[in-house]
């Protein structure tokens, strides 16, 4: 098994910001799959809202650089993340769309058991994650359409230690963009079908001197409105390395890229009492290569001020 694989299950779920670290090499980026899926390119207007994300994930296989599962490894993976995000629709229009900031602040437990040659890691821990900063996020909204597009930065402000691949930071900056799209088929804009593109990139980790591949990801989501609150669908996503690991600390074969795809069902529901929502979403991975296979659940909190 090669020295990337050991590292690189561990970066597959950790919710929302990339919230794991390696202690072996190899890398993948800060953004989690798996937190958007119906109407995931839909942005709120102006005002001010809250949302709370509770990932739990879960893995009891890593795969090759050919997407087979690796037994030897004996692989448990446990993360829950509850995260944070703190949205502001200002109510300043920018190209005919609304200019919304955010900022997302994760806390992360990670419990993970594994066998590598050099023996079995095991090891789990708890803490704040890379804080995630938007500062500037586009929405515009059509009669049959939403689109969104933005830039957000990673800070390295979560704990790390190249020793410890529970640990909750991962030691370098990171840059994404954002583009996406929901489309409505019917004019009561029941039947909705959204995807959300993100590109990030990242700077050299200093313990490691790496500097981890670029990456694409995909959110999805089809969805059908019923009684005017609830959203009924499917959502995936897909992610795929585009580039190279570089740098002094890469040991491995940097040409192997690893890549993920996961489906499966979701439901929304608005509760206009109290102006806030709830959405849950369970999806199985599949087709991995270089991480981990597994399960993700989210169940998340909007509140609307």
């Amino acid at each position: 098994m090669k020295k990337k694989i050991q590292s690189k299950f561990t970066y597959t779920l950790v919710l929302l910001l990339g919230l794991a670290s390696s202690a072996f090499a190899g890398e993948t980026g800060n953004y989690v799959n798996g937190v958007e899926g119906i109407k995931a390119a839909t942005l709120p207007g102006p005002g001010f809202y809250y949302k709370m994300y509770n990932t739990y994930y879960t893995a009891d296989s890593v795969t090759d650089k050919d997407g087979k599962d690796i037994s030897a490894a004996n692989l448990d993976l446990t993360v829950f993340a509850n995260v944070h995000r703190f949205i502001w629709g200002t109510g300043v229009k920018v190209l005919g769309a609304d200019l919304i900031v955010d900022m997302l602040v994760p806390l992360v437990y990670t419990d993970i058991s594994m066998n590598t040659p050099g023996g079995k890691v095991e090891e789990d821990s708890f803490g704040v994650g890379d804080i995630c900063f938007e500062p500037a996020a586009l929405a515009w909204h059509g009669a049959a359409y939403d689109v969104a597009a933005g830039i957000g930065f990673f800070a390295p402000t979560g704990e790390y230690d190249k020793t410890d691949p529970s640990s909750a930071g991962k030691d370098m900056w990171a840059m994404m963009l954002t583009l996406g799209g929901t489309l409505y088929f019917d004019t009561e804009k029941t039947w909705t079908a959204s995807i959300l593109a993100r590109y990030e990139t990242h700077t050299e980790k200093s313990d490691l001197e790496i500097k981890p591949g670029d990456e694409i990801h995909f959110e999805w989501g089809v969805g059908k409105t019923v009684m005017k609150i609830i959203d009924l669908g499917v959502s995936g996503y897909c992610t795929w390395q585009i580039t190279d690991d570089s740098g002094d600390g890469v040991t491995y074969d940097k040409s192997v890229h690893d890549r993920v795809f996961a489906v499966g069902p979701e439901i929304d529901v608005f509760i206009p009492q109290i102006m806030a929502a709830v959405s849950l979403r369970a999806q199985k991975e599949f087709g991995a290569v270089d991480r981990a296979e597994g399960y993700v659940s989210t169940l998340a909190l909007t509140k609307i001020f």
